[in-house]
This record gives C-alpha cells, sequence and structure tokens, in this order.
C-alpha cells in the first residue's frame, strides 16, 4: 500500500455518473479511507490522507489539464510498484532537483502526484 506522509496540494473530480467507481477506486486500489462529510456539501465524499483530507467531488467531464493533487510518501519505490501490479497509468514528471517523482492518472482522469524529498 503507499504510505502517504502529507499533501502539497488536492483537487479531485469526477463526472456524476461516474461517483460510486471513483469512491471504490479512491478506497479499494489507493486504499484511503472514507470519512463523514457535512450534509450541506456537494455530492462526492471525503477521504483521510494521513494529517489532511482529500474531498471527491462531481462536475461534468473535462479533459486532462494539468490540475492534479501532490502527496508526499515515504516509499516512492513501493508506491509505484503497488500501482503498477494494478494497471493504474502513469504520467512521468519532470524532474525537480531534491525529490523523485511520478503521478499516476485515475480512471477519471485526474492526475495524481507523488513524491518522495531526497537528501
Amino acid at each position: 500500500m503507499i504510505n502517504f506522509k502529507r499533501a502539497d496540494h488536492i483537487q479531485v473530480c469526477v463526472p456524476l455518473e461516474r461517483l460510486e467507481e471513483a469512491r471504490i477506486f479512491y478506497t479499494d486500489v489507493v486504499g484511503l479511507q472514507r470519512i463523514e462529510r457535512p450534509a450541506f456539501n456537494s455530492k462526492g465524499y471525503w477521504f483521510q490522507v494521513a494529517d489532511i483530507q482529500l474531498h471527491l467531488s462531481t462536475e461534468d467531464a473535462l479533459p486532462r489539464t494539468s490540475r492534479h493533487t501532490a502527496f508526499e510518501v515515504a516509499d516512492i519505490a513501493e508506491a509505484r510498484r503497488h500501482l503498477e501490479s494494478l494497471g493504474v497509468e502513469f504520467w512521468e514528471e519532470p524532474v525537480i532537483p531534491g525529490r523523485t517523482r511520478f503521478s499516476f492518472i485515475d480512471p477519471f482522469g485526474n492526475r495524481m502526484e507523488l513524491l518522495q524529498f531526497t537528501k
């Protein structure tokens, strides 16, 4: 599984008709714990990621953009092996000194960056 340490930034949306599929992806594939969300909030789910939250909301399908979340993980190689074993799509990120990183694309077109700081 992925050992999340902190979030850099968050924004995830899926089409309304794929909301339940997204809930399953984020709980069963990514391994996030679902938490309660306020009743006034739009349709969607909230998840706990280490000491922050990921809010999954709905909006009309959009083309892939640069919007994404970024999570620091304890073991970037293990995170990649886990996602590869489940056939998740990858997006290679440009090199940034001091960190190892890659992104994966969820089944709904959202880009999720994982990174590990190096010394």
